[in-house]
């Protein structure tokens, strides 16, 4: 078994945020934004998720999310591990056509 599947994977991060005034929709559209510009991928308008290379990692990022969420948001957070991650149905459009899952990014190591 491939043990580095089991230690990386994917912060995913899943919301539901009121648009219902001007105020309220700034305040989504930052808060998107802000899980962008963390390293996160839209995988569905409200899920996004963003890959860790260990427990430390997601504890980071998990914190950068509480941070970031606006008053009236309601957010849902969990870690998948990559084995689990590409063993996923990724399913487009009528009818079906299946794709794979998103890859774990090259790391890049500087020294």
């Amino acid at each position: 078994m491939d043990v580095e599947k089991l230690k990386m994977g994917w912060l995913v991060v899943a919301f539901d945020l009121p648009v219902v005034t001007r105020a309220q929709r700034k305040a989504a559209t930052a808060f998107r934004e802000f899980l962008i510009d963390d390293g996160f991928q839209m995988i569905q308008f409200s899920v996004y998720a963003r890959p860790c290379v260990s427990f430390a990692r997601q504890e980071t990022h998990l914190d950068r999310v509480r941070k970031g969420i606006p008053p009236e948001g309601k957010v849902r957070a969990f870690f998948v591990t990559r084995a689990q991650w590409e063993r996923a149905f990724v399913i487009y459009g009528s009818p079906a056509k299946e794709v794979s899952p998103e890859k774990m990014p090259e790391q890049i190591q500087l020294w």
